[in-house]
């Protein structure tokens, strides 16, 4: 076990470890939900009898999907199914499953416990871990949600092999982003990581030193006060373009709004806080190699800043952003106006 009950499971041993943590943590009744895809892919890995007796809530895959109707579904699979105050709900899914999952055994009878069983790189390194759970509404991202933390999270690497090339790279960037709040080897070796050729124990080395970035951050500001704010470096601005390509009918996954968020982020704290040029032009270009040039125009930028305008850690009529001086150097709280954010959507387009 790690910080909040994570626990970092090897190759070959997730029935064992999903069936102790079951036994472990006492429910009078189980109940496991997984998207449609999920559920075909995932739940063989955790072999035959160890979710003996738990009832299956299966939800359509995909962020778009994140909504209050799914969440009632949710709920009302939980109450027609029985459960209590003392029932267990097993989130096997990417972010949007653990998020709404966690969510609904957040309010569900005011709460009940839940285990995360994250099957995307995404969740591995970010939405399964921190005590954040949330929907989307009203067109926003996670408008609406609650802080709730897992019985035990389970991180099994070899889930990776499950998924598509776009959902390793979306959790790679953020990734690159604890990186950059972290230190500069950190850094290297994040860069250095071949998305197409790591093995299962080089995953969870760098998955590993990820969460515990995000760690050290949530256990010192669980809430948000503060301090953990640090972890939505490039989230600002990606959020924005999340929004809008959710808008388009058009979504992208989360960690390539993220990337461009992050391009946005380092051109303004190189504008307002001197980050060096040398790996803001290095990190840059890998963001750019990996997940391309945000699909926008300078016909975009309006709604973009009106997205940006919206973001729950905004106070006093100004947008708050997340910055860096340098690497591991995070300046909270800080306010960029029009005309500079402006220039970071021209930088995110279009680069030097």
């Amino acid at each position: 076990m790690n910080h909040d009950g994570i626990e970092y499971v090897p190759a070959g041993c997730l029935p064992d470890a999903a069936a102790r943590i079951i036994g472990q943590t006492a429910h009078d009744r189980l109940f496991v939900l997984t998207d449609d895809t999920t559920s075909r892919l995932c739940l063989p890995l955790l072999g035959a009898g160890t979710l003996d007796g738990a009832a299956a809530i299966t939800i359509p895959h995909g962020d778009e999907n994140k909504t209050p109707d799914t969440l009632q579904r949710v709920w009302t699979a939980l109450s027609d199914g029985g459960a209590t105050r003392h029932s267990l709900l097993i989130n096997i899914g990417g972010g949007m499953v653990t998020d709404l999952g966690g969510f609904a055994a957040a309010t569900f009878k005011r709460g009940i416990p839940f285990v995360n069983l994250p099957t995307t790189l995404l969740a591995m390194v970010d939405a399964s871990v921190g005590g954040k759970t949330g929907i989307n509404f009203n067109g926003l991202k996670n408008e609406v949600g609650a802080f709730a933390t897992p019985a035990a999270t389970l991180i099994h690497a070899p889930m990776l092999a499950t998924l598509p090339d776009s959902q390793v790279r979306s959790g790679y960037a953020e990734m690159i982003k604890h990186a950059l709040l972290d230190d500069a080897a950190h850094l290297a070796a994040v860069m250095q990581a071949d998305l197409d050729g790591c093995t299962s124990d080089e995953w969870l080395a760098l998955i590993r030193r990820s969460v515990d970035v995000k760690c050290r951050f949530v256990s010192r500001d669980p809430r948000e006060q503060g301090l953990r704010k640090a972890l939505n470096l490039g989230h600002t601005a990606g959020h924005a373009f999340e929004s809008l390509a959710m808008h388009r009918a058009r979504p992208v996954p989360h960690g390539y709004a993220v990337a461009w968020g992050l391009m946005v982020a380092l051109y303004i704290s190189a504008a307002r806080l001197h980050f060096p040029t040398v790996p803001l032009r290095q990190v840059t270009r890998l963001l750019a190699e990996t997940y391309g040039r945000p699909p926008v125009t300078c016909d975009d930028y309006d709604r973009l800043l009106d997205y940006m305008t919206h973001d729950k850690k905004n106070a006093g009529g100004n947008i708050n952003l997340t910055l860096l001086a340098g690497i591991g150097d995070v300046r909270l709280d800080q306010h960029a106006d029009k005309d500079l954010i402006f220039e970071a959507f021209d930088f995110a387009r279009e680069g030097f």
